[in-house]
């Protein structure tokens, strides 16, 4: 399902809202998600609730909880590793802007767990080149896994970025796993756009500020238009009884799965002129 992007205004912008939908309808994403615009000296608190994912995607902001009290700066979501607060539904936050602007992404949900307030800094994220060596490396990505099940049990998210080079393809071959799970997309130059998979006989264009939740299982891959470096967050949700991971939960639709494997190049259409 594409939500197409609205003018962000400064404040908080919901993208999507939990409450909106009975908790088990299968269109409910049970996340809420939103982007947090903020100019200088502006004030933003989070209530006690609901587990709390505060991602800063540009900006200077301050972060404070119980006695605790960070300062985090991001210049660029296309070249900078994120930074990332997140704590259980019975801690409020309270944060301000230290400069011009500042953008932030907000993921919530329930969960009843309490575990300590754990701040993942850039120096800690985990980059990893996908897809590298295979397909002339028309589907090379960086994916920065923020929290998973691995270095975050406790929580009942997953949250991670992918940096989408121009013209290449992401979260490919196309896969689907059980779990909802929210893309939201920026481009550079801001005018670009991509295509997205939506099940295997739907796609939709995206543009910069377009989110899409997938729901159902439903398979989905996406690439960017030549010259447009597509940016995007996913935010994953475990279910109750079917948690996303530990082990790579994604069901790869099988007749495609042979472009993972790197000795399958050769395979490819035109073949690859020889150096002498």
């Amino acid at each position: 399902m594409l939500l197409k992007s609205k003018e962000l205004r400064q404040g908080y912008n919901p993208i999507t809202q939990l409450e909106e939908l009975e908790w088990n309808d299968p269109k409910n994403i049970q996340m809420n998600f939103g982007i947090l615009r903020m100019a200088l000296n502006d004030s933003y608190k989070l209530t006690e609730g609901l587990e709390k994912a505060i991602l800063i995607m540009q900006g200077v902001v301050s972060l404070k909880w119980g006695d605790d009290n960070v300062v985090v700066k991001r210049e660029s979501f296309f070249d900078d590793n994120p930074t990332v607060l997140l704590v259980p539904s019975t801690i409020q936050i309270e944060i301000t802007c230290l400069n011009i602007e500042s953008e932030l992404c907000i993921v919530e949900t329930k969960n009843d767990t309490q575990y300590p307030p754990k701040l993942f800094t850039a120096d800690k994220c985990l980059t990893e080149k996908f897809g590298k060596g295979t397909l002339r490396e028309t589907s090379t990505r960086d994916v920065r896994t923020i929290f998973d099940m691995n270095n975050m049990p406790e929580s009942n998210l997953v949250l991670g970025e992918v940096i989408n080079y121009p013209g290449k393809w992401s979260s490919y071959p196309p896969h689907g796993h059980n779990q909802p799970e929210i893309y939201y997309y920026r481009f550079l130059p801001s005018q670009g756009f991509g295509f997205s998979m939506d099940g295997m006989d739907n796609a939709h264009i995206i543009r910069d500020g377009d989110a899409l939740l997938v729901l159902n299982g439903a398979v989905h891959s996406q690439t960017s238009a030549p010259g447009y470096a597509m940016y995007y967050i996913w935010a994953i949700r475990h279910l109750d009884e079917d948690p996303y991971g530990p082990d790579d939960p994604r069901k790869f639709i099988p007749e495609h799965t042979w472009v993972m494997d790197s000795e399958n190049n050769s395979k490819i259409w035109p073949p690859e002129e020889k150096e002498y």
